[in-house]
């Protein structure tokens, strides 16, 4: 791991976890927020930005080569090892004015890379920021460098990534829907979910786990079979009972390394939102002190809920299950080629 230090004051940007909603497009002309808190950075291990190649010009052996089991679209063949930052932590670039292209409120970073340094005018950065993207910026790997991250027992990389750990992220977003970001990291679990069914239908627990994942795996999935149990599992959680066959986990905010339970099906859950699964929370709207005196009853509004179904994303969710060896599979390879002939249908 590195580090990138700001050449002013030395301060750290440190690494965070891959986010689920990094390869995300949402909605039709809404103004997402950054991809990435300010004063962190994640790396895209696997080859992005253009240049592209279709999927009948790649090839079904190629694209294995590079991880990819399932057809897409296209596959890039940037340079991996991308590093996100948040717009406002660079510094010293300007803009290159013919590669800003974009759709209707900025840009998209489809010409490539379209931020130079200021000093000797290379080409080291894309920014992205266009409507229906997630703001960031995408430093080249090979224009850039990072420095040796310092002593973890004592530089600020983990500290700051337990800070986060504890931040929770809202289901909701500003208008009264699920959140991109739940149906971003509900995409990504959905497809190891379906792996580890091995094409048997699961149950999951009743609560919020429910309401983001039974409806999809009940409509992916065949019934008939004794179901395979889901549980949450991790850091301050009781094991699992004999009879759970899959276990829900938080990966670690600032590695994406999943908390690996011992001999039972892992699939990965975003910390903040596996947090909220865990131990459901909602702030009150004014600070309490004490107890309620006998025979007063609370009449605090009741929590808000989203107008609709939640559903998972759908291109995060193909993204993902391309990317897992077991969709050669027949069963997993047919769902998955339904699925993306009918992205907008039912469960999505």
């Amino acid at each position: 791991m590195a580090v990138f230090v700001c050449a002013g004051c030395d301060a750290e940007v440190s690494q965070v976890a891959l986010p689920a909603e990094v390869h995300q497009r949402w909605g039709n002309g809404v103004l997402l927020p950054v991809l990435v808190a300010a004063g962190t950075y994640a790396v895209e291990p696997e080859p992005s930005g253009p240049p592209w190649r279709p999927w009948s010009e790649v090839g079904s052996e190629e694209a294995e080569k590079r991880g990819v089991y399932a057809p897409v679209f296209a596959l890039s063949f940037g340079a991996p090892g991308a590093v996100f930052v948040a717009p406002g932590d660079t510094r010293g670039t300007v803009l290159i004015p013919e590669r800003c292209g974009g759709f209707c409120c900025g840009l998209d970073g489809r010409d490539g890379p379209n931020l130079a340094c200021e000093r000797c005018g290379r080409a080291v950065a894309t920014r992205i920021d266009d409507c229906s993207y997630w703001q960031s910026v995408r430093l080249d790997p090979q224009a850039v460098r990072g420095l040796p991250a310092p002593d973890p027992t004592t530089g600020s990389g983990p500290r700051e990534g337990r800070e986060r750990e504890r931040e929770r992220t809202s289901p909701l977003d500003q208008y009264g829907g699920w959140s991109p970001r739940w149906e971003a990291a509900a995409g990504v679990a959905l497809a190891h979910l379906l792996v580890a069914s091995e094409g048997r239908a699961v149950a999951v627990p009743d609560g919020l786990a429910a309401e983001l994942f039974r409806h999809a795996l009940d409509t992916l999935l065949p019934t008939g079979r004794p179901a395979k149990r889901v549980a949450l599992a991790g850091p301050g959680l009781p094991a699992p009972d004999a009879g759970v066959d899959i276990v829900l986990v938080p990966p670690r905010p600032w590695t994406g390394r999943a908390w690996q339970p011992p001999s039972t099906a892992a699939v990965p859950m975003t910390a903040d939102i596996w947090l909220q699964l865990t131990s459901p929370h909602r702030e009150l709207p004014v600070p309490v002190t004490g107890g309620m005196p006998d025979g007063v009853f609370r009449d605090d509004p009741l929590p808000l809920h989203p107008r609709r179904l939640f559903r998972p994303d759908w291109g995060v969710f193909l993204h993902t299950l391309a990317r897992l060896p077991a969709v050669r599979e027949p069963w997993l390879r047919a769902l998955h080629g339904h699925v993306r002939s009918r992205p907008y249908a039912d469960p999505f």
